[in-house]
């Protein structure tokens, strides 16, 4: 958005140097032009005037020496004609009447040259004006004149030059001062937007520290930080709820546990010893509940840091670990697929933790005799663990639902778990800075993948 902005303040002020300088460049040369005219204008009604009063051939002589003198002295070029177009006396490279015969017509009718071609740095090279010779009804000729316009060219040069250099620096210091009034605006835009991502990725301390920028915008940063302290404490205040909740309903409820199955040898045989185990099963199943919640609340708590870890030795770790239970479950748990120095930025144990979740989950769903298999590899900059097995599946409608907590398909309705599994997973990812995706294997079961950033250089 800096950019953009930049962009559009350097177009502005360029519209704007451009629209200013180009009149006055223009100006200046419709001036020099001018004074050009006014000048050679004078030359030419001297001439004139002698021309008028030829009635010898002195007088002739004397107006010849004239012209020549100013041709030599100005470079200029002199010819007077009289009424009918004849030259009369010339000097230097002579201006023939058909080449001049629009000023020259206008002469001949008592009227003199009252405006010249625009001098430019590129040209005309010479310009010529006429003067009559007489004045009214008494004209008897006139005086071409053609002018160099070296000297005024030269001039328009250089004042074009000193405009542009004016131009080019008046742009450069509004650019200067575009450039800092555009980060003084952005500075707290961006501290904004970093701290609303960090605020999004789960990170509750984050808040917008830069104290620049418009009144408008410091404003929105002090609104923007008494809503992060509110939803802060809002979601720390449901955390400790139901981490306060689950730690102290464990302890009642083992013992609950702990008193059925005392009580279990001294029931006799008949429906009341089935209602017994019924109830055991139920106060297991709220045990193993309340692990699941208190440990969502931990990993929900973000206040663990993000270090670098070796995903591979993680991930081979944990599929050794869970090999038994594999095997004791008929299933085959391969990892042949993990590259080697594999390192990514996550919360500790954050690969050991879901790859817990994702293999508890098979070793549930999956039927005896299926096969469960651990990748893991680098993708698109990112860290992939990736684990797919060829059980039953679930139906693709379902899979977003799978992250959800509490969520579990009707026909694993009676298949042990609280259905906190992989939401816990998803929640670790999320903290890590990645992310958990589920998808459907071929030709039929699973794929759950594991994307964790690499570590950026320099940080720990």
């Amino acid at each position: 958005m800096r950019r953009r902005l930049l962009a559009v303040l350097m177009v502005l002020m360029g519209a704007a140097t451009l629209l200013l300088s180009v009149p006055l460049a223009g100006s200046y040369a419709s001036g020099r032009t001018e004074h050009l005219l006014l000048q050679r204008r004078a030359d030419a009604v001297r001439f004139a005037d002698l021309a008028d009063r030829v009635r010898t051939a002195a007088d002739r002589a004397e107006l010849a020496t004239e012209i020549r003198r100013y041709t030599e002295l100005y470079g200029a070029s002199v010819t007077v004609v009289d009424s009918a177009g004849r030259v009369l006396a010339q000097a230097g490279a002579g201006i023939t009447p058909s080449s001049a015969a629009d000023v020259l017509g206008r002469a001949l009718t008592g009227r003199s040259t009252e405006r010249l071609p625009t001098v430019r740095p590129w040209g005309p090279d010479r310009v010529v004006l006429a003067e009559p010779v007489g004045r009214d009804e008494r004209v008897s000729g006139a005086v071409l004149l053609a002018v160099p316009t070296t000297a005024a060219r030269r001039d328009v040069t250089v004042r074009w030059a000193l405009i542009a250099c004016g131009a080019l620096t008046a742009f450069a210091a509004a650019a200067l001062v575009a450039a800092g009034i555009t980060r003084w605006l952005m500075r707290p835009v961006r501290d904004l937007d970093r701290a609303v991502a960090a605020l999004a990725s789960g990170s509750l301390r984050t808040r917008a520290d830069s104290d620049t920028g418009p009144p408008e915008l410091r404003s929105l940063r002090r609104h923007f930080n008494g809503m992060a302290e509110a939803v802060a404490d809002s979601l720390g205040r449901q955390r400790a709820f139901v981490a306060d909740a689950s730690h102290q309903l464990r302890n009642p409820l083992a013992t609950l546990v702990l008193q059925l199955e005392n009580v279990e040898p001294h029931l006799v045989p008949g429906p009341g010893r089935k209602e017994h185990a019924r109830a055991l099963d139920e106060a297991e199943r709220l045990e193993e509940l309340l692990d699941g919640l208190l440990a969502l609340a931990r990993v929900e708590s973000g206040t663990a840091e993000r270090t670098e870890q070796d995903v591979s030795r993680g991930v081979r770790e944990r599929v050794a670990a869970w090999q038994p239970v594999f095997e004791a479950s008929g299933l085959t748990l391969s990892a042949a697929a993990v590259r080697e120095g594999l390192r990514a930025a996550a919360v500790p144990d954050a690969v050991g933790r879901v790859l817990d979740a994702v293999l508890d989950n098979a070793v549930k769903f999956i039927p005896s005799g299926g096969r469960v298999a651990v990748a893991a590899a680098l993708a698109d900059g990112e860290v992939v663990v990736r684990v797919a097995d060829d059980g039953p599946g679930v139906p693709e409608d379902q899979l977003p639902l799978l992250t959800r907590r509490f969520t579990r398909a009707p026909e694993h309705q009676n298949v042990p778990g609280t259905g906190l599994g992989l939401a816990i997973a998803d929640e670790i990812a999320r903290l890590s800075g990645g992310r958990l995706a589920t998808a459907g294997n071929r030709p039929h079961g699973l794929v759950v993948e594991l994307r964790l950033p690499c570590p950026v250089p320099g940080q720990p």
